[in-house]
């Protein structure tokens, strides 16, 4: 696989503060790569690096070929970057974006009504072409911002949180997209908060801190803990999750919802060490049942600095 985006020791200072720290990592041609991690871990930050449009402190990265560092501005002719928050113009509607954005990107004329309609096809904006983008939801402004994005065919397409505050069935939609866009061959980076969202991508980074944690598959990483994590459910789930968490043998312990996710260091072994001390506290237990690990189980283990052999 061709390399689409080369990163090496790319890094990112504000004053004192430490944004992006010394991360390295390479994207494959028509790959679907996700940078995840919580608000503030340095997604954004290396995403506005990525498109030029901030200055590294350290480090370089090359984004088609081209130096972020010594050509910012040439890295904008392969790329569509869109950032988290709608940055297209309110008072315009959703054909008169589209239709400015391909005066930016020059575009030829004769090839717009072709692409507009198929950017209409898969994002539903068709029927609202007349609307202003200020009166659209926000999951269909996301939608617009996306076809802005992809009016001029990019090889490469960074995308900012893009499902961000959106609702369920928006957040359905733009991965869709999203897919088709890779199903046609072009390079997605793609930052989240979202671990389900995670999940859908070929592979991930997991970020933390401005420095990336680790980087496989979802699958690979969610291996990394098989057999390890079991659900607990009991008449007192957050008193349980603190029971627990004083155990030496458990890892980590974390509520979803009701439900509180287990790390056991030992695996089956360790479970009559846990359901002694929840009884010894005077909490009920419905059931404890192994499951299949999420990545974001993955992640609280990375964060809370758990040591998981992997293979």
């Amino acid at each position: 696989m061709e390399t689409a985006v080369a990163v090496n020791r790319l890094g990112r200072k504000f004053g004192d503060v430490t944004a992006v720290d010394d991360l390295t990592f390479k994207v494959g041609s028509g790959e679907l790569f996700g940078i995840v991690g919580p608000d503030g871990a340095g997604k954004t930050t290396t995403l506005r690096m990525l498109a030029g449009v901030l200055r590294p402190t350290s480090g370089d990265a090359s984004v088609a070929g081209v130096s972020i560092v010594k050509d910012p501005e040439g890295v904008k002719h392969h790329i569509a970057y869109m950032s988290q928050r709608f940055g297209l113009y309110t008072d315009l509607t959703v054909r008169e974006n589209i239709e400015f954005y391909a005066d930016l990107y020059r575009v030829p004329r004769e090839e717009r009504p072709a692409r507009i309609e198929r950017l209409y096809a898969f994002s539903g904006l068709g029927p609202f072409e007349n609307r202003l983008a200020g009166q659209l939801s926000g999951g269909m402004k996301q939608k617009l911002g996306l076809c802005a994005a992809l009016i001029h065919e990019p090889d490469i397409l960074l995308l900012d949180e893009p499902t961000f505050g959106v609702d369920p069935i928006s957040r359905r939609d733009l991965w869709l997209i999203v897919h088709e866009m890779v199903a046609r061959g072009v390079t997605v980076v793609v930052s989240t908060a979202y671990l389900d969202e995670a999940e859908r991508c070929d592979r991930v980074m997991l970020i933390h801190d401005g420095a990336s944690a680790m980087l496989d598959t979802p699958d690979a990483l969610q291996e990394r803990l098989q057999g390890l994590v079991f659900a607990v459910n009991s008449d007192a789930p957050r008193r349980a999750r603190d029971v627990l968490r004083q155990l030496p043998e458990v890892n980590q312990a974390a509520l979803f919802g009701e439900v509180i996710h287990v790390m056991l260091r030992g695996g089956q072994n360790d479970l009559p060490a846990a359901h002694d001390a929840l009884a010894a506290a005077d909490i009920t237990v419905s059931t404890i049942e192994p499951i299949e690990p999420s990545l974001e189980d993955v992640f609280i283990d990375i964060v809370q600095g758990g040591e998981v052999e992997s293979g």
